[in-house]
C-alpha cells in the first residue's frame, strides 16, 4: 500500500501543538497544587486535561482538573477553555474554596460550584462564590470559534444552571437568552465566555 508523504510543516506544527499542550498542562497543575491550603496539599495529586464538548451549546473544549488526595478523597474542576488559554487568574477565580477541599481530602461529596437548590440561609449564600451578573443583566456572550466575530448579545435569565443529564456537581454560572431567541449557558463567569455590555 502506498502512503503519500507526510507534509513536514504539518508535521511540525502538530508537534509544536502537543509540546504547547504539555506546557499549559503542567503549569496549570502546578497553579492547582499551589492553590491547595498546605493542610490539604500533602499527596495531593493534580491531573489536567482537555475535554472535547460536542455539544453546540457548551465550550468546544474545556479543561478539566482532577484533584486526587492521599486518603482517596477526590474533586473535579472544569474550565471552559483550552489549556493553553488557562490563566493563573482564571484558575482561581474558578477553584474551590477551602471548605469544599477540605471536603474532598476527607472523602466527602462537595458540589463545586454550588448548586442552586439551596436556600435562603445567609451562611449557605456567603459559601458561594460571587457571579459578577445578575438575573436581568444585558452580558455579550463567546458561541463561536471565531475571537472577534463568535459573540451574541444576550440577557441573563438564571443563575447557576443545570440540566438534567449532566453528570453530578456539574453547573454553569448564568443561562442566557440570546437576542435571537436562543437558550444558551456560560459556563464559566470570566471575561473569554461572558461580558457586559
Amino acid at each position: 500500500m502506498f502512503l503519500p508523504p507526510k507534509n513536514e510543516a504539518a508535521v511540525a506544527e502538530t508537534k509544536a501543538a502537543e509540546q504547547a499542550r504539555r506546557e499549559a498542562y503542567s503549569r496549570i497543575e502546578h497553579w492547582a497544587i499551589d492553590a491547595i491550603p498546605a493542610n490539604y496539599r500533602r499527596g495531593a495529586v493534580v491531573s489536567v486535561q482537555e475535554v472535547v464538548c460536542g455539544d453546540p451549546s457548551c465550550s468546544p473544549v474545556d479543561t478539566a482538573i482532577a484533584i486526587l488526595f492521599e486518603g482517596g478523597g477526590k474533586g473535579m474542576i472544569g474550565i471552559p477553555l483550552e489549556a493553553k488559554d488557562v490563566s493563573k487568574e482564571v484558575l482561581l477565580e474558578l477553584f474551590p474554596t477551602p471548605d469544599v477541599l477540605g471536603a474532598w481530602y476527607r472523602g466527602e461529596d462537595a458540589e463545586w460550584p454550588p448548586m442552586d437548590d439551596l436556600d435562603d440561609d445567609e451562611e449557605e449564600e456567603a459559601q458561594r462564590p460571587r457571579l459578577r451578573f445578575n438575573v436581568g443583566d444585558r452580558v455579550i456572550c463567546h458561541v463561536g470559534p471565531d475571537p472577534v466575530t463568535g459573540w451574541a448579545p444576550g440577557k441573563v435569565v438564571m443563575l447557576w444552571y443545570r440540566e438534567p443529564s449532566w453528570p453530578a456537581n456539574s453547573w454553569a454560572p448564568y443561562k442566557i437568552e440570546l437576542d435571537d431567541g436562543r437558550n444558551i449557558f456560560a459556563p464559566g463567569d470570566v471575561d473569554q465566555i461572558i461580558r457586559a455590555i
